[in-house]
C-alpha cells in the first residue's frame, strides 16, 4: 500500500494547517500546481459540495478556527492549562488516536 501523507504542516497563526495542507483542500490546490485551469479546479469542489471561492484565498494561510479553539482539541490545551506537561499531553493525545505534532 502506498505510505500514507505527510500530516498537514501547523503554522504559529493558532496552530491551524495552510490552506493548501489543508486534507480537504489540498487536493484543489494540487490540481492547480498541476497547471489545469482555475475553472476546472473549481468547478470539482463545487461538484464535491465545497465553496469554491476558497481557491481565491492565500493557499499559505490557515482557514478555520484556531486550534485552541477546536472542541475536538479543546482538553489538551485545558491539560496544559492546569499544568500538565506538554510530553503528557503529547501522549494522552497519541492515545486518543491524534497526532500530537500539530502541539509543536
Amino acid at each position: 500500500p502506498p505510505p500514507p501523507p505527510p500530516p498537514p504542516s501547523y503554522n504559529s497563526s493558532g496552530n491551524r494547517p495552510a490552506l493548501k495542507d489543508d486534507p480537504k483542500f489540498e487536493r484543489y490546490f494540487r490540481m492547480l500546481k498541476m497547471g489545469l485551469p482555475l475553472e476546472v479546479a473549481k468547478h470539482a469542489m463545487v461538484r464535491d459540495g465545497l465553496d469554491p471561492s476558497v481557491l481565491d484565498l492565500d493557499p499559505n494561510k490557515p482557514v478555520g478556527i484556531p486550534l485552541r479553539e477546536d472542541p475536538k482539541f479543546e482538553k489538551y490545551f485545558k491539560m496544559l492549562k492546569i499544568g500538565i506537561s506538554m510530553d503528557q499531553v503529547k501522549h494522552a493525545m497519541e492515545s486518543d488516536g491524534l497526532n500530537p505534532e500539530i502541539m509543536d
